[in-house]
């Protein structure tokens, strides 16, 4: 048997033109260069692998919904001419969770036309692809032509699935970089870092001894610098002479707040000059990771990035797979793999540095035993935390949970988690995924939805909490044979007279004492709101009328040998009830509602300061 050398020599020489395609394209997105320029690389590295075939990618705006042309290096211009001012809308078109979403793309409303616009320029466009994101989304798409309507079979589409993952980060890297111009809160700046982190370029480590005044560089970091090593000394003082007169006091600032625990970490962008006597931009990220007993810095370790300086492909192919390796643990999460084998047994093959603030664990723990996130989960979202990523293996579908962890530095903490499955030939399933703090961000929904659901003045449950706490009980009971649930209908009696004669000031400190006799007297699986000025509501599940009306009389008899004293002036107040039991057969929550109002009127106007039950 022989050897096709010469077809060897081929499969050879293509596979070189691909790693050099894929270098080249790794090296542009290390330099954040346009996304064009990028997408054409990646363009021209499949047309390369897959001769008579031409593509082209479409952007999904990051502002709408429409395609946009983004990159089509192989196709006449007369053709992308006539293709580029056309929008096409994707809400209708590609339904996210569906797993054959090509399929959906050539089944959509706008690809006949599409395609019939290829034919006028004697292009046939034969599939698309589409371009989803991490999460799930769609970025864009894919579009191969031919001469002759053959659509490239297997070849072509193992291709364009090898280039996706350069297409993803391309994409998003442009789309984070907008984000990032209209970023104003406080949580999209910490998010803006991690972007930037990402998609930065390390090229030199600095470790500096705070205490000695003395500062170490790698080789790398004199690169940047136009040296080919130490030349000279390692004082901090000489390398603050490097720094553009015009930055020096911003950089020293900088400094400072770090070593004064103002700031999480010290990130800082300026001039500094080279060898030649010029001046070019860099960015230095570092954090103090040594203190005394008093916290004060011992030692800073940190890398500085050249972002001005183009690097060459055969320097950066080796350097982009580190990048990645050392910029996640840059970032301010924790970026990580989880894998579940077909056994069952899970483990950790990667997690970045950014697992000591997220979990206060090191990487090292973490891989050597899965486990251990069991016990830093908080107990009541653990079942959760464990559900969710059962319905994400079996389903094979993005992962996304909120859960609390308990640290024992930090203490009660909010984590987002957020990852992405595969299955792999072995039968195991691979997430990668990002976990973020979301402390804050929590923090503000709570505050938000106490806002939402609880009365200003009393501090009780509003209008609106109440009624859904009525329905709630409603459900409860039509689920069961037999039960007893009392709903009250409480008014404060003659109380205009009172805002009346002691003003609004005075009216509303008798609201806030009737509230506080009123809470002292519940039980725990008891409700109360207020439901109007002077009106408010009980739901007392398990309770009779009968038992009911004990309720109240122990709150009426309360209420008035509780006066409001005010300028040594007992304003006393008395009280009115209104008593009914809510049924399961009630159409809605208004029926109990309705008779405990009317018992309520009954009260009143049999001359108030009374209980009164509801009738039938």
């Amino acid at each position: 048997m022989t050897l096709d050398t010469s077809c060897l020599n081929v499969n050879a020489e293509r596979h070189q033109r691909l790693l050099a395609a894929n270098a080249l394209v790794l090296t542009h997105i290390a330099q954040r260069a346009p996304l064009v320029q990028i997408l054409d690389c990646i363009v021209s590295g499949i047309e390369d692998q897959n001769p008579g075939i031409r593509g082209a990618i479409l952007v999904l705006s990051v502002d709408s919904n429409h395609l946009h042309l983004c990159a089509a290096p192989g196709l006449p211009q007369d053709y992308l001419d006539a293709i580029r001012g056309v929008n096409i809308d994707l809400r209708a078109e590609v339904r996210k969770g569906e797993a054959n979403r090509a399929a959906q793309i050539e089944a959509s409303q706008f690809w006949p036309g599409f395609r019939d616009e290829a034919l006028r320029h004697g292009l046939h466009a034969c599939a698309a692809f589409p371009i989803e994101s991490v999460a799930g989304g769609v970025l864009g798409i894919f579009v191969v032509y031919s001469q002759d309507g053959h659509p490239g079979g297997n070849t072509l589409a193992q291709a364009v699935a090898d280039a996706s993952a350069l297409m993803i980060i391309a994409i998003e890297r442009a789309q984070v970089e907008i984000w990032i111009e209209n970023a104003e809160k406080t949580l999209m700046e910490s998010e803006t870092r991690m972007a930037l982190a990402i998609e930065g370029s390390e090229t030199g480590i600095w470790d500096r001894n705070i205490s000695s005044g003395e500062i170490h560089y790698s080789a790398g970091w004199w690169s940047i610098l136009g040296y080919t090593g130490p030349e000279h000394s390692n004082r901090i003082e000489e390398s603050y002479t490097r720094i553009h007169p015009d930055d020096l006091d911003y950089v020293q600032e900088a400094i400072r707040d770090h070593f004064d625990q103002k700031t999480e970490n010290y990130v800082v962008e300026h001039r500094i000059r080279c060898k030649d006597g010029h001046y070019k931009w860099i960015s230095s990220r570092g954090k103090v990771v040594s203190r005394d007993a008093d916290g004060k810095p011992l030692r800073m370790i940190g890398t500085t990035t050249d972002i001005s300086a183009l690097r060459t492909l055969s320097d950066r192919l080796k350097q982009s797979v580190d990048l990645i390796s050392n910029l996640t643990n840059e970032v301010p999460g924790l970026v990580y793999q989880y894998k579940l084998s077909p056994n069952g047994v899970a483990n950790f093959p990667y997690v970045s540095g950014g697992i000591h603030d997220i979990y206060e664990l090191s990487p090292k723990q973490l891989v050597d035993n899965a486990s251990l996130l069991d016990t830093i989960i908080h107990p009541d979202d653990l079942s959760a935390y464990r559900t969710s990523l059962e319905m994400s293996a079996a389903t094979l579908s993005p992962w996304h949970l909120e859960y609390r962890v308990l640290l024992p530095r930090q203490g009660l903490r909010w984590r987002r988690g957020d990852a992405r499955p595969r299955r792999l030939p072995d039968g195991s399933i691979v997430w990668h995924g990002f976990i973020a703090d979301a402390t804050e961000r929590k923090g503000v929904e709570i505050e938000l939805q106490g806002l939402a659901t609880t009365d200003f003045l009393t501090q009780l449950p509003n209008r609106r909490y109440f009624m859904a706490q009525m329905q709630q009980e409603l459900a409860r009971i039509r689920g069961l044979a037999v039960t007893d649930t009392a709903v009250l209908m409480c008014d404060l009696d003659h109380f205009k007279a009172i805002n009346d004669r002691y003003g609004h000031a005075t009216g509303d400190q008798v609201l806030k004492l009737f509230a506080t006799i009123l809470l002292d007297e519940l039980r725990k699986d008891d409700t109360v709101g207020r439901v109007g000025g002077e009106e408010f509501a009980v739901i007392l599940p398990g309770v009779s009328a009968s038992e009911a009306s004990v309720f109240a009389r122990r709150v009426q008899l309360r209420t008035a040998r509780t006066p409001l004293r005010v300028d040594d002036v007992a304003i006393l107040v008395t009280l009115s009830v209104g008593i009914t039991v809510m049924r399961a057969t009630d159409a809605s929550v208004e029926a109990s509602l309705f008779r405990s109002d009317e018992a309520l009127y009954r009260a009143k106007a049999n001359g108030r300061n009374r209980i009164e039950i509801a009738l039938g």
